[in-house]
């Protein structure tokens, strides 16, 4: 069977991003499976796709809203409330439809698609409603825009995430409706989006790499605490207040927090060990250098690739209970709690928590990721054959 994995953003190798690693686990598991799957979408200028032979690249775009000028914003909102699109869709409209049809037509023929995210499906559903799909849903995306309007700092922003609330969750439920099989990638998802029939949908399970990471022992431990993220996605800045406007202020003045990634004007602390130190130039070198690792959602749907990166490499963790969304096994070096007292505490006394093999972890997910992959091909196999017949 020939897929077409439809997506905003095409795989570069770098896998900067939660979303861009569930895109590779998701892609390596269809591949797995026996599929041939080709991926469309956009790229980051100046990247180049991991995989040319097997992808069609649209146009290159930088579709983030945080690094756009202000007068790129306004052209973004007007345009999207002309075309009625969502503000995350209407950015990826610098191709038409004809052009979209036309690059799918010379790479064709496909037997389904696997629509991944509701953006790249917003911007071109006409497009891809000539084919049987399934429908890959990362987030409830109308339910983190509500979240992010009820966190929002001005007028205009309430009104335009609620907004995109408004579209998101008319959109999911088209979508939903129309496919052929549903992921999620938390159980809790599957009933917010109307789909929790196990003949419609199941949670999809994610690794962020294919093969267990090796074990490396020891660590060289240089901070209490490390966090990584891209903090300028909203339902991550929502944690990330929270962890440092609730829980820092209770840890004692020499505990050492690294904060790694992208940061959104604004974000301060006043505690003497926290740093913000920006990109860094190996993600897991960088986790691995801390004690314990704060797992901080408090916002958002889907799965953290976070908590699964660290349940992996068996690190020391403290967690609220949204940042184990979609997890069902939770290691022995993991502790639980939303109070941010008891969570500043919980840090402080797991820096003495030793690390734990993250092998089995690793192997449960791979293992459910492969089967519930199996459940969606069997769907669109039926239909396959339904046509033919």
């Amino acid at each position: 069977m020939r897929l077409l994995f439809a997506t905003s953003i095409v795989p570069d190798g770098a896998l900067a991003s939660g979303y861009e690693i569930a895109n590779a686990a998701i892609i390596d598991a269809l591949r797995r499976a026996g599929m041939r799957v080709t991926v469309i979408g956009f790229i980051w200028p100046g990247k180049t796709p991991s995989d040319p032979q097997n992808t069609i690249v649209l146009d290159a775009v930088d579709v983030r809203t945080e690094s756009a000028s202000p007068l790129r914003k306004l052209a973004w909102l007007g345009k999207a409330v002309l075309a009625g699109l969502t503000f995350s869709s209407v950015k990826l409209r610098v191709v038409h439809d004809a052009e979209v049809r036309a690059a799918i037509e010379r790479a064709g023929p496909f037997d389904g698609y696997v629509l991944n995210s509701v953006q790249f499906a917003g911007a071109f559903e006409k497009v891809l409603a000539d084919r049987p799909f399934v429908f890959v849903a990362h987030n409830v995306e109308h339910r983190s825009a509500e979240e992010n309007a009820a966190a929002a700092g001005s007028a205009l922003q309430r009104w335009m995430f609620r907004r995109e609330a408004r579209l998101l969750k008319v959109m999911e439920e088209r979508l939903c409706g129309a496919a052929r099989f549903v992921f999620t990638l938390a159980e809790e998802d599957r009933a917010a989006l109307g789909i929790a029939s196990n003949g419609r949908s199941a949670v999809l399970p994610l690794v962020t790499r294919a093969q267990a990471p090796a074990r490396k022992v020891p660590r060289h431990i240089d901070c209490d605490a490390a966090l990584i993220g891209t903090w300028t996605w909203q339902p991550n800045r929502i944690g990330l207040d929270w962890f440092l406007t609730k829980v820092v202020p209770h840890l004692r003045p020499d505990f050492r927090i690294r904060i790694a990634g992208n940061m959104p004007s604004g974000v301060t602390s006043a505690h003497p060990g926290v740093a913000f130190v920006g990109r860094v130039p190996d993600a897991q070198a960088f986790v691995r250098g801390a004690a314990v690792i704060p797992l901080i959602s408090t916002a958002g749907s889907g799965v953290q690739l976070k908590t699964i990166e660290t349940f992996e490499l068996g690190l020391p963790s403290v967690a609220t209970s949204r940042s184990l969304r979609g997890i069902g096994y939770r290691p022995d070096n993991c502790v639980v709690t939303d109070d941010p007292i008891a969570f500043a505490a919980a840090l402080q006394a797991a820096t003495d928590v030793r690390d734990v093999d993250g092998g089995a972890f690793h192997r449960r997910q791979l293992q459910a990721l492969d089967t519930a992959i199996g459940l969606a091909l069997e769907k669109l196999g039926n239909v396959r054959r339904e046509v033919a017949a």
